[in-house]
């Protein structure tokens, strides 16, 4: 199993916060003879809460020393996860979730932006001191 990103607890606290219940962590998606890892997987027990109900989201930190090398790894590793969602649970979005400075960073600048505008990039923005979320942009 991966190792967990430095922001997956604030992250797993803030959508239990949101009324979010964790359903596995991490969600494990098994394909080809493969295990693949997504960070976590949600349901939200309010039908009305959020389009989909189901959620599994994978948490970045973004703390490499190259920003573009991280953007080209998490864009390439949510397509994968996306497609194989797609497969296997097709009633499940997901999202990949993003500290409020990488959102305002390179998710702010036009090769972010064109990223998350091509590969229709779902992202959760948080505040991983308060553990909270910020924003969903989807």
């Amino acid at each position: 199993m991966p190792q967990r990103d430095i922001y997956h607890d604030a992250v797993k606290n803030a959508l239990i916060k949101e009324g979010w219940e964790i359903t596995a962590d991490p969600l494990t998606l098994q394909f080809g003879g493969r295990n693949i890892y997504v960070d976590l997987e949600a349901e939200s027990p309010i039908a009305a809460q959020k389009e989909g109900r189901k959620i599994a989201v994978e948490v970045k930190s973004f703390s490499n020393p190259s920003e573009v090398n991280d953007l080209e790894k998490a864009v390439g590793q949510y397509v994968m996860y996306r497609e194989l969602l797609a497969c296997k649970e097709s009633d499940r979005a997901l999202y990949l979730a993003i500290s409020i400075e990488t959102y305002r960073g390179i998710f702010s600048e036009p090769l972010g932006e064109l990223m998350v505008e091509t590969q229709q990039l779902k992202l959760i923005v948080f505040d991983e001191i308060q553990e909270v979320i910020q924003q969903w942009k989807n």
